[in-house]
């Protein structure tokens, strides 16, 4: 998808930028997903070419955190589920009663797949195999407890069927590999380092989701969409499984300087390949991309930028 063709030339991006704005903090996730590297890959673009600013990608909780961080303004952009964006921005949710709603969006980056893994040997086949086991569900405060839980919720399974544990990617790999629990949810872009390096040390099986099961799911959450994790992605993993996808949205402040907010969105598209480099997750970073995943309105900033380069604009995405 990465075959669209602008009229537009790319600009000069080292752009001197206000004083203000010249220290970014990027909020991201833990270091064993896919948030961090790629939040690290966007702030070294910036340093390398935003004249003036410097950006540093920040270690959290992930998407649900991340959005109070926007709110509060303790970070100036932020990775997050499309879910987790979406419910903020309408104060619906795990965020009613606290809504956000000067979250805007820069872009959507990629989009998570929802991993289930347990041990090969495991007598684990479906979700409802997970009643009486011990399952990771994600850190505290992540957009993975939200999709594990919206999915388990969807199908007839609730936390009471089974033993809650919330643990990062990394503690949830280890506790696997242990044997300290029986399977884990992960809502990450695939592949992802923490399942590569269980994978590499013990055999493992990826849990699909049936299609009704996914049906379910896209009823309760309107931002799913179903999503096949391709066969060879990890060790051991010889046949494509079925799950769902959700697109990780870049959101700032409703508040950030509106020149910032375009030159971050002209540096993310026109130099993708950059970024590429880093995580091959960002192949899906795309304007197209971004016009059909994005779940709340755009940034003034942005959507100067996606005007210039021709991009035919939802007005859902305007604010």
């Amino acid at each position: 998808m990465r075959t669209l063709k602008y009229t537009v030339a790319a600009s000069m991006l080292a752009v001197a930028l206000p004083a203000s704005a010249q220290q970014l903090s990027i909020a991201t996730g833990g270091t064993g997903g896919v948030y961090y590297p790629i939040g690290g890959g966007f702030a070294e673009m910036i340093n390398n070419h935003i004249e003036g600013a410097q950006a540093t990608a920040e270690v959290t909780g992930a998407s649900v955190e991340n959005m109070g961080l926007i709110m509060r303004g303790d970070a100036d952009l932020a990775l997050a589920l499309a879910d987790t964006v979406y419910q903020a921005y309408n104060g619906s949710g795990d965020f009613e009663g606290r809504q956000i709603e000067n979250t805007r969006a820069l872009a959507s980056v990629y989009p998570n797949a929802v991993q289930l893994v347990t041990l090969a040997d495991s007598d684990i086949q479906t979700i409802a195999d997970l009643a009486g086991k011990r399952v990771s569900v994600g850190a505290p405060g992540s957009g993975t407890e939200l999709n594990a839980r919206a999915v388990l919720e969807a199908n007839g399974i609730s936390y009471d069927d089974f033993s809650p544990q919330r643990l990062n990617f990394n503690e949830t790999a280890d506790a696997i590999r242990d044997g300290d629990i029986d399977a884990g949810f992960w809502s990450v872009g695939p592949p992802t380092s923490s399942i590569l390096n269980l994978a590499a040390t013990r055999d493992i099986r990826l849990i699909g989701l049936s299609d009704e099961e996914i049906a379910n799911a896209q009823e309760a959450e309107a931002v799913f969409a179903p999503y096949e994790l391709a066969a060879g992605m990890y060790d051991g993993m010889d046949e494509a499984v079925q799950t769902i996808g959700i697109p990780n949205v870049l959101v700032v402040n409703s508040d950030m300087d509106e020149e910032l907010a375009y030159q971050l969105t002209q540096l993310l598209f026109e130099s993708t390949d950059e970024l590429i480099a880093v995580h091959p997750a960002a192949n899906d970073t795309t304007i197209e991309f971004t016009m059909n995943s994005t779940p709340v309105p755009l940034h003034p900033g942005a959507i100067r930028y996606f005007e210039e380069v021709g991009a035919d604009i939802p007005d859902r995405l305007r604010p």
